[in-house]
């Protein structure tokens, strides 16, 4: 078989070879597009790859085989079905659908590195919302204490319509439960699905915030490297004190 274009350094562009300062000792450290993680030769601190990009496993027929894994398919047939009655919940309400969409985007980025079950990940971030609409009607209401109410129920019945075993809904549940309060439940799917969710929210609740605040915010609010590093790169690297 043909060596993979995406991963062949013949066919890359000047920009998928780039340096990631390293949170811990701020030395430069160089990355090609495709490596997950590289440890820092000055500290030996793990720093994940902030752009880390291997999207091509959504579409690619090869992806089984490069993978290493025969649930490609079936994971995203379930992302897919997801999506659709995700955008069915919330209709007309393009706003929250490309919320959702931007969270599933983050955290699939995130769960390359991090680990976790995919599955557990795709659909906690597709449904993690799907209760605002509902502590609206029900409560006049959109915050956070009624969308961790009104969530879950919503999303098991959605998710009951899969051949999914009950532990993958009763995990996926609770991670809606807990999306903004993270009372009970400390899961490497959650934090990706809390630093996802982040990752979106954080430039609309602090606009005006400086580089140092921020840096701040992603130090205390963050739960992955992988998601702490992405918010640095991408949310403190034009700022200006």
């Amino acid at each position: 078989m043909l060596r993979c274009p995406g991963q062949d350094s013949r066919f890359w562009k000047p920009d998928d070879i780039f340096d990631v300062k390293c949170p811990n000792c701020s030395r430069p450290i160089e990355f090609f597009k495709d490596e997950p993680k590289i440890n820092c030769k000055n500290c030996g601190q793990m720093v994940p790859n902030p752009k880390i990009d291997l999207g091509c496993l959504q579409w690619c027929r090869y992806a089984q085989q490069c993978a290493g894994t025969s649930t490609i398919k079936n994971l995203n047939i379930i992302r897919d079905k997801l999506i659709d009655e995700m955008k069915k919940v919330f209709g007309a309400d393009v706003k929250r659908i490309n919320h959702a969409l931007t969270v599933l985007d983050y955290a699939e980025k995130i769960q390359i590195v991090e680990g976790g079950d995919p599955l557990v990940v795709k659909a906690a971030a597709i449904l993690h919302d799907i209760g605002i609409l509902a502590a609206e009607s029900k409560h006049g209401s959109s915050s956070d204490k009624y969308q961790e109410l009104e969530g879950p129920p919503i999303a098991k019945r959605i998710l009951q319509n899969f051949a999914l075993d009950d532990q993958t809904i009763e995990h996926i549940c609770k991670i809606i439960t807990n999306h903004h309060s993270a009372k009970n439940i400390d899961t490497t799917e959650f934090g990706i699905v809390w630093d996802a969710d982040h990752l979106v929210n954080i430039p609309d609740e602090f606009p005006d915030a400086t580089g140092k605040k921020l840096e701040k915010i992603i130090n205390k609010v963050f739960k992955t490297c992988t998601g702490r590093q992405i918010a640095i790169e991408s949310l403190i690297k034009n700022k200006t004190d």
